[in-house]
């Protein structure tokens, strides 16, 4: 039971981790206009309403391998209860998507495949970290 927590963790450090690294990939992809404003939720609500559709794609991609990368990692480090790990780590990023669209509103698209695709990914991941356990 304590490995399976670590995993888990371990996997939602390495999903953030992941996404972060995306997001600062596409800050140089897709930079912001000089003096974009960026001290408030409005700001980011009226930035994200904005971006072009290849950065809101970008985002939605960070989210999924994110979710992929960190359950992975957690159904490796969890060994018996790879599956389990591995989708409550895709759950927490689920709601970290939800969090994120009530905090900043995003396309329904966005919100849609924040919902849908971390599990999925989680069941993948989990497949390929442990084939003969899952």
């Amino acid at each position: 039971m304590l490995r399976t927590v670590l995993a888990i963790v371990v996997g939602v450090i390495a999903a953030m981790a992941v996404i972060l690294m995306l997001e600062l990939i596409g800050m140089l992809l897709f930079p912001l206009p000089p003096g974009t404003p960026l001290a408030s939720e409005a700001d980011l609500a009226a930035l994200v309403a904005a971006s072009p559709i290849g950065k809101k794609i970008w985002v939605v991609m960070g989210w999924a391998l994110g979710s992929f990368a960190g359950a992975w990692i957690a159904a490796k480090v969890a060994r018996q209860r790879g599956l389990i790990a591995a989708s409550a780590v895709a759950l927490l990023i689920i709601a970290g998507t939800v969090m994120n669209a009530v905090n900043i509103p995003h396309p329904l698209w966005m919100n849609a495949l924040g919902v849908l695709l971390p599990l999925p990914m989680a069941w993948l991941a989990a497949r390929l970290a442990r084939p003969h356990a899952v």
